[in-house]
């Protein structure tokens, strides 16, 4: 049957527009009720969490009723991060797990991610049968079998406790000054909690949530602000987080940003130093820069490449027993810890290497100058296939020879809007600039509508 439901990280959208409407939130609970429900058995649980968008009220609403209607018992965490949902559906024996955000999107946007019993996210698998049980209708528990929710006022402490267990035993952040931008998301208040219980100053941004301004000029989407206060407070360090605290982008006492790559390759390299990297690599995606897998190289360390999004990143790891990896786009995954990207528990590890080692925030975030990268977005007519004409075609294996032993050259299509995404690096930014016009001029030529 495929997807077309879910997307690369669950079902998202605008909120109260299809796909994400109250009614759809009531199908999915109910087909993932259906799903997870083992017969014969009792005590079926799942765990839901949130960010703090407004309309994650309606979602949390009619997803319990989905599921609690299949026979499921569901108990409620409220705002929590992302990982905090991977880590308690293990902990908590449930399963399943719902997380209601959508990450780095405006506040008028939402989404629904699903977890396994396992903590980890779905397979493709799983969401296609899912995906069939919204198409075909489940039937609904008997009157006597109809699930129970409650509210769980303990999940965000539990997740505070498995995060500042991930620094070092012994060690404090005593001394050092923080900046911590929440994104006036779902981490507003365990981020400076779990900081200041590890003995930092804590500099808290971003943490007046109010049902918009969830990512709204701050984060890790828009990290200005906090450089601006990691400058201003005199501070060693700033960690931007987005709006399920799954990304992290890291910013240093010169108000420098440092993106997942920086963060990848200086715990790459420190964990491969201690002799606790797994398999000697780290997994990243196709868009990371080459000047990490250069790095990487120099220290006997492989860079292993998987599509874009984190659940394929995840998927490799799990597949190779690798225990670090991430995207560039902030999501730092760290098995050892947990089960998704934790922008948490990456902040955590990036200030454990500055006690560790006694350095300063920008003598760690820089460690390898990255090759010139120019991305570009062609918008095609609908129905239209401009990858498959033959002048792109040409046009792209002549790309290719140009940029032989300089570069590379990645062009893929958007999995949700009709796009092609023309990405290169090259050292010679003269010829990576001519190589992705020219691409994208014939990209356009061959996707435009008909005259």
């Amino acid at each position: 049957m495929g997807r077309t439901l879910f997307g690369t990280d669950g079902v998202r959208g605008r909120a109260n527009a299809a796909p994400m409407t109250a009614e759809m939130a009531l199908k999915l609970g109910a087909a993932a009720g259906r799903y997870f429900r083992r017969d014969g058995a009792s005590g079926h649980r799942v765990v839901i969490g949130k960010d703090t968008r407004l309309s994650g009220y309606m979602f949390e609403n009619a997803l319990t009723a989905g599921l609690t209607s299949t026979g499921m018992n569901v108990l409620l965490l409220g705002p929590v991060p992302t990982p905090a949902v991977g880590y308690l559906t293990s902990s908590m024996r449930a399963d399943l797990g719902i997380m209601i955000s959508a990450s780095h999107n405006p506040a008028h946007d939402n989404g629904i991610k699903f977890f396994g019993p396992d903590g980890f996210k779905l397979s493709d698998e799983a969401e296609e049968e899912i995906e069939a049980l919204v198409a075909s209708g489940v039937e609904p528990a008997a009157a006597e079998n109809i699930g129970r929710a409650k509210r769980i006022d303990d999940g965000r402490f539990r997740y505070v406790e498995r995060a500042k267990a991930s620094f070092p035993v012994g060690a404090s952040l005593s001394g050092l000054k923080v900046v911590v931008d929440c994104a006036n998301g779902a981490a507003y208040k365990t981020a400076p909690e779990v900081l200041w219980e590890l003995g930092a100053e804590v500099v808290p941004l971003g943490v007046s949530p109010n049902g918009y301004n969830i990512n709204e000029n701050c984060g890790s989407t828009a990290p200005q602000a906090a450089a601006e206060a990691v400058v201003a407070h005199g501070a060693d360090v700033g960690i931007c987080l987005d709006g399920d605290a799954d990304r992290v982008m890291i910013i240093d006492e010169n108000g420098k940003i440092a993106d997942g790559d920086q963060v990848m390759a200086l715990l790459a390299a420190r964990w491969g130093d201690l002799g606790i990297l797994k398999g000697g690599a780290l997994v990243a995606t196709v868009m990371s820069n080459l000047g990490l897998e250069r790095f990487l190289e120099g220290r006997g360390l492989r860079l292993e490449r998987t599509g874009v999004g984190d659940r394929y990143v995840v998927e490799r790891m799990r597949a190779g027993g690798f225990n670090l990896g991430g995207e560039q786009s902030g999501h730092i995954v760290m098995t050892d810890y947990a089960t998704t990207g934790d922008g948490l528990l990456a902040g955590i590890q990036f200030l454990a290497a500055m006690v560790g080692t006694g350095r300063k925030a920008s003598e760690l975030a820089r460690s390898f100058e990255p090759v010139p990268q120019l991305l570009k977005n062609v918008r095609y007519e609908a129905g239209a296939d401009p990858l498959g004409a033959a002048s792109v075609k040409a046009r792209l294996e002549a790309a290719e020879a140009e940029l032989a032993g300089q570069g590379r050259l990645l062009i893929r299509k958007s999995g949700t809007e009709p796009l092609i995404r023309v990405m290169a690096e090259c050292e010679d930014e003269a010829l990576l600039e001519r190589v992705v016009d020219s691409i994208v001029a014939e990209v356009e030529a061959a996707g435009a509508p008909a005259a």
